[in-house]
């Protein structure tokens, strides 16, 4: 009797771990072993639009990573007239999207730096959603609202993100996160982009 239960615990725990192990990750769910080095990207000021939901009809997104920042300077000059220049850095602690850019691709780099962070009312310890697209066969980051100050890896920004990543940046697909999106002043320009998806499929 006692052989049997055992039996019987055993396998059932072997399925459960199974199940767990066989659960469908999404395109949002990647695996990255980082690297000791620091992935320098530079700030497109001059683009009209920053954030997640940017161009007529979704932008494609290049790299997009939840981090903490780990350093802040002073702001600078040192831009000249075209903006007021702040270096900031941040530990990356999860990756939800990388497209490749040839040879300058993303190689698995656990910090980013950039000089976008002026204005940005950060603080070193803040933890960040970070949205990156690619100009000139590199990445770049328009600043503003491409560095949002979230709660943590529960804040529902978070979900949302994954959720636009994994349905191939849809915005039909999280339209119901309107409120999220809302508290970043973000809710306009993901209806925009809601708008522009719908009369795409209309008229296909």
């Amino acid at each position: 009797m006692k052989k049997t239960l055992l039996s019987f615990f055993g396998i059932t725990a072997i399925i459960m771990l199974n199940a767990c192990n066989s659960r469908k990750k999404g395109k949002s769910d990647i695996e990255v072993i980082f690297t000791p080095d620091t992935l320098n990207v530079g700030y497109t000021y001059w683009w009209p639009e920053s954030g997640p939901f940017i161009g007529e009809c979704s932008t494609e997104l290049s790299l997009v990573f939840r981090g903490i920042v780990t350093e802040l300077d002073e702001p600078t000059e040192e831009a000249g007239p075209l903006y007021t220049s702040q270096n900031g850095i941040i530990r990356i602690e999860q990756v939800y999207k990388i497209k490749d850019l040839g040879t300058n691709k993303y190689t698995n780099q656990n910090y980013f730096k950039s000089d976008c962070f002026n204005g940005l009312d950060l603080k070193i310890g803040d933890a960040v959603l970070v949205t990156c697209y690619d100009y000139e066969e590199d990445y770049t980051i328009p600043g503003n609202k491409s560095i949002l100050k979230i709660s943590g890896i529960e804040d529902s920004i978070i979900t949302s993100i994954k959720k636009f990543i994994d349905k191939d940046q849809n915005p039909i697909k999280i339209r119901k996160d309107l409120k999220t999106w809302k508290k970043h002043k973000l809710d306009i320009a993901l209806e925009k982009q809601i708008h522009c998806k719908k009369e795409m499929l209309k008229n296909n």
